[in-house]
Protein backbone atom coordinates (compact mmCIF):
# COMPACT_ATOMS: atom_id res chain seq x y z
CA UNK A 1 0.00 0.00 0.00
CA UNK A 2 1.54 3.45 -0.87
CA UNK A 3 1.38 6.51 1.31
CA UNK A 4 1.03 9.99 0.09
CA UNK A 5 2.89 12.64 1.18
CA UNK A 6 -0.04 14.49 2.80
CA UNK A 7 -0.99 11.21 4.51
CA UNK A 8 2.20 10.86 5.95
CA UNK A 9 2.70 14.26 7.27
CA UNK A 10 -0.86 13.94 9.31
CA UNK A 11 -0.32 14.45 12.84
CA UNK A 12 -1.44 11.20 14.86
CA UNK A 13 -4.64 10.50 16.92
CA UNK A 14 -3.61 10.19 20.36
CA UNK A 15 -6.43 11.00 22.50
CA UNK A 16 -5.98 12.04 26.49
CA UNK A 17 -8.53 12.74 28.59
CA UNK A 18 -7.93 16.11 28.62
CA UNK A 19 -8.66 16.59 24.93
CA UNK A 20 -12.23 17.87 24.02
CA UNK A 21 -13.97 17.36 20.78
CA UNK A 22 -17.06 19.31 19.56
CA UNK A 23 -19.46 17.05 18.08
CA UNK A 24 -21.70 17.60 15.23
CA UNK A 25 -24.46 16.38 13.25
CA UNK A 26 -24.27 16.29 9.44
CA UNK A 27 -26.57 14.26 7.07
CA UNK A 28 -26.79 11.97 9.48
CA UNK A 29 -23.66 11.10 10.69
CA UNK A 30 -21.36 12.15 13.81
CA UNK A 31 -18.51 14.36 13.21
CA UNK A 32 -15.99 16.36 15.72
CA UNK A 33 -13.38 19.01 15.55
CA UNK A 34 -11.06 19.91 18.63
CA UNK A 35 -12.23 22.06 20.65
CA UNK A 36 -9.45 24.33 20.79
CA UNK A 37 -9.59 25.03 17.13
CA UNK A 38 -13.62 26.70 17.47
CA UNK A 39 -13.80 30.63 18.11
CA UNK A 40 -17.35 30.43 18.04
CA UNK A 41 -21.10 28.78 17.04
CA UNK A 42 -23.64 31.15 16.17
CA UNK A 43 -26.94 30.93 14.22
CA UNK A 44 -27.21 30.39 10.01
CA UNK A 45 -27.77 33.18 8.82
CA UNK A 46 -27.03 33.91 4.50
CA UNK A 47 -23.71 34.53 3.73
CA UNK A 48 -22.77 36.79 0.88
CA UNK A 49 -22.57 34.59 -2.00
CA UNK A 50 -18.74 35.60 -4.18
CA UNK A 51 -18.41 34.99 -7.87
CA UNK A 52 -16.36 32.36 -9.05
CA UNK A 53 -16.11 30.34 -5.24
CA UNK A 54 -16.61 26.54 -5.59
CA UNK A 55 -19.75 25.47 -4.89
CA UNK A 56 -19.08 24.26 -1.51
CA UNK A 57 -18.08 27.59 -0.14
CA UNK A 58 -21.29 29.58 0.60
CA UNK A 59 -20.09 32.67 1.01
CA UNK A 60 -18.33 35.18 3.44
CA UNK A 61 -20.14 37.14 6.62
CA UNK A 62 -19.09 39.89 8.78
CA UNK A 63 -18.01 38.71 11.76
CA UNK A 64 -17.04 41.77 14.22
CA UNK A 65 -15.51 43.41 11.12
CA UNK A 66 -13.61 40.19 10.38
CA UNK A 67 -14.55 38.61 6.61
CA UNK A 68 -15.34 35.09 7.48
CA UNK A 69 -15.73 32.18 4.35
CA UNK A 70 -18.76 29.85 5.44
CA UNK A 71 -17.65 26.12 4.13
CA UNK A 72 -20.69 23.88 3.37
CA UNK A 73 -19.90 20.38 4.75
CA UNK A 74 -22.56 18.14 3.31
CA UNK A 75 -21.44 19.86 -0.58
CA UNK A 76 -17.43 19.80 0.74
CA UNK A 77 -17.79 15.78 1.70
CA UNK A 78 -21.07 15.05 -1.39
CA UNK A 79 -23.34 14.59 1.18
CA UNK A 80 -26.07 16.40 -0.70
CA UNK A 81 -28.15 19.20 0.47
CA UNK A 82 -30.52 19.74 2.99
CA UNK A 83 -32.54 23.00 3.61
CA UNK A 84 -30.93 24.84 6.56
CA UNK A 85 -33.53 24.72 9.82
CA UNK A 86 -33.60 26.17 13.51
CA UNK A 87 -30.88 23.07 14.41
CA UNK A 88 -28.46 24.65 11.39
CA UNK A 89 -25.76 26.63 12.60
CA UNK A 90 -22.18 28.10 11.40
CA UNK A 91 -18.93 26.77 13.66
CA UNK A 92 -16.26 29.27 13.65
CA UNK A 93 -12.45 27.77 13.57
CA UNK A 94 -9.43 29.53 13.50
CA UNK A 95 -6.17 27.67 12.33
CA UNK A 96 -2.32 28.20 11.71
CA UNK A 97 -1.21 27.26 7.81
CA UNK A 98 1.29 28.58 5.75
CA UNK A 99 -0.50 31.61 4.57
CA UNK A 100 -0.90 32.46 8.34
CA UNK A 101 -3.81 32.58 10.51
CA UNK A 102 -7.37 31.51 9.03
CA UNK A 103 -10.47 31.72 10.50
CA UNK A 104 -13.56 29.67 8.43
CA UNK A 105 -17.30 29.07 9.64
CA UNK A 106 -18.27 25.39 8.64
CA UNK A 107 -22.31 24.84 8.17
CA UNK A 108 -23.82 22.12 10.36
CA UNK A 109 -27.07 20.35 10.57
CA UNK A 110 -26.46 20.78 14.91
CA UNK A 111 -24.04 20.03 17.37
CA UNK A 112 -24.26 17.77 19.78
CA UNK A 113 -21.89 16.17 22.74
CA UNK A 114 -19.68 12.81 23.00
CA UNK A 115 -16.45 12.33 25.15
CA UNK A 116 -13.25 11.61 23.90
CA UNK A 117 -12.42 8.58 25.56
CA UNK A 118 -13.05 6.04 22.99
CA UNK A 119 -11.00 7.53 19.81
CA UNK A 120 -9.61 5.86 17.47
CA UNK A 121 -6.93 6.58 14.73
CA UNK A 122 -8.56 5.59 10.55
CA UNK A 123 -8.13 2.83 9.41
CA UNK A 124 -5.56 2.56 6.63
CA UNK A 125 -7.77 1.57 3.53
CA UNK A 126 -5.12 2.31 1.05
CA UNK A 127 -7.11 4.97 -1.77
CA UNK A 128 -10.28 3.16 -1.05
CA UNK A 129 -11.48 6.00 1.01
CA UNK A 130 -10.58 9.35 1.05
CA UNK A 131 -9.40 9.96 4.54
CA UNK A 132 -7.19 13.25 4.38
CA UNK A 133 -9.27 14.99 6.51
CA UNK A 134 -10.52 12.44 8.89
CA UNK A 135 -7.95 12.08 12.52
CA UNK A 136 -9.80 9.81 13.83
CA UNK A 137 -12.82 7.40 14.65
CA UNK A 138 -15.20 6.41 17.67
CA UNK A 139 -17.80 4.36 18.81
CA UNK A 140 -20.92 6.49 19.60
CA UNK A 141 -23.77 3.93 20.85
CA UNK A 142 -24.57 2.16 17.52
CA UNK A 143 -22.84 4.40 15.59
CA UNK A 144 -19.72 5.77 14.68
CA UNK A 145 -18.29 9.89 15.26
CA UNK A 146 -15.84 11.33 12.35
CA UNK A 147 -12.87 13.09 14.35
CA UNK A 148 -12.27 15.76 11.35
CA UNK A 149 -8.73 17.45 11.35
CA UNK A 150 -9.84 20.99 10.90
CA UNK A 151 -6.63 22.49 9.80
CA UNK A 152 -6.20 20.30 6.62
CA UNK A 153 -9.92 20.64 5.70
CA UNK A 154 -9.99 24.68 5.82
CA UNK A 155 -6.29 24.88 4.49
CA UNK A 156 -7.28 22.71 1.67
CA UNK A 157 -10.59 24.24 1.29
CA UNK A 158 -9.27 27.74 1.23
CA UNK A 159 -5.89 26.81 -0.81
CA UNK A 160 -8.78 25.37 -3.44
CA UNK A 161 -10.37 28.54 -3.31
CA UNK A 162 -7.28 30.98 -3.75
CA UNK A 163 -6.25 28.38 -6.84
CA UNK A 164 -9.26 28.02 -8.14
CA UNK A 165 -9.59 29.79 -12.01
CA UNK A 166 -11.62 32.63 -12.11
CA UNK A 167 -14.26 32.52 -14.92
CA UNK A 168 -13.44 35.19 -17.94
CA UNK A 169 -16.33 38.14 -17.79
Amino acid sequence: MEVSAGKANRKPLVATSAEQYLTFQLAGQTYGVEILRVQEIKGWEKPTRLPHSPEHVQGVINLRGAVVPILDLRRRFGLGETEYGRTTVVIVVKIDSARGELTAGIVVDEVCNIGAEDLRPPPEVGSAIDSDFVRGLAMVGDGMLVLLDVVRLVASTLGDQANTPKAAS
